[in-house]
């Protein structure tokens, strides 16, 4: 059931952003955006869906938030690889923007993603002008400086720290540069819906801290072709990590015990949660 609705959502999100980007001029940064959107899991844009059925929003209305994050989601990947932030060269398995392009490219193509997301919110068929003001500014809040920038912020200082982070601080860090934005793509249904958001931000706290110690898990463990982007980086370069300050073993637990509180947090949703339940649960058994 999970898998399908993924994969479902995947296909969807990825027909919203051939609908949205062919019409746009045939130049290098407009390819680069449909370069930079093709593959992936869609996790964020499917949180947003299935929030969005679980408070009965019509799908017309929840793929263009869906949409919307995963283009924010593709910008912030593009950024990342530049050889000024984490210098990858691999991504979902192909050679990075601006390994193909050029670093230029890579920075517009970021820029045009972050505004194209912003344009994909605020669009009439998402729903009245309220609905579409409070996703937009929630969004602005879990992108910017109070939380996704803040988190690289943070990481690229720790690069250069005198002393390796702490858990909390890593804790703190990743609530920034990985959880802000799964947490808004959970909340995001209850917000077209008009209801409470907290049991959904609940879960995807929980959520989006098991998965970033799942990449951290990834890192040590996973396979470079499996994964689709460099691995052993991070104990490479002496960051300090999950498994670095837990031990694998200790990483692998407290990842078993965020998706239990995961899953808990829906309760109140009863058996129309399960699915988001499995994506709980998909996040630390993934390979990639």
């Amino acid at each position: 059931m999970f898998e399908d609705r993924l994969k479902a959502a995947a296909t969807r999100i990825q027909a919203q952003f051939d609908q949205v980007l062919a019409p746009l001029a045939d130049e290098p940064v407009i390819r680069g955006m449909a370069y930079a959107t093709e593959g992936g899991k869609r996790l964020r844009g499917f949180l947003v869906l299935e929030g969005a059925r679980l408070h009965g929003v019509e799908p017309g209305r929840a793929i263009w938030p869906a949409t919307a994050i995963e283009a924010l989601h593709a910008y912030s990947l593009v950024h990342d690889d530049l050889p000024c932030m984490d210098d990858d060269d691999l991504r979902r398995g192909r050679p990075t923007v601006h390994v193909k392009w050029d670093e230029a490219t890579a920075v517009l193509v970021g820029d045009a993603l972050q505004t194209l997301a912003f344009e994909l919110i605020t669009r009439p068929e998402v729903g009245p002008g309220d609905v579409r003001a409070d996703l937009a500014l929630s969004l602005a809040r879990a992108s910017g400086a109070e939380g996704m920038v803040l988190g690289q912020a943070l990481d690229i200082a720790a690069e250069t720290a005198a002393e390796p982070l702490t858990l909390d601080q890593i804790t703190r860090l990743q609530a920034g540069k990985t959880g802000a934005l799964i947490k808004w793509s959970a909340e995001a249904g209850a917000r077209l819906a008009g209801e409470d958001p907290s049991a959904l931000g609940a879960y995807a706290q929980a959520l989006g801290l098991a998965f970033q110690i799942a990449d951290d898990i990834l890192d040590v463990e996973g396979d470079a072709g499996e994964v689709g982007k460099a691995v052993g980086k991070d104990a490479d370069a002496g960051k300090a990590t999950f498994v670095s300050l837990l031990g694998l073993d200790g990483a692998k637990r407290r990842a078993e015990d965020l998706v239990t509180q995961a899953c808990d947090a829906l309760s109140d949703y009863g058996d129309k949660a399960e699915t988001l339940r499995d994506a709980a649960r998909f996040v630390i058994a993934r390979r990639n």
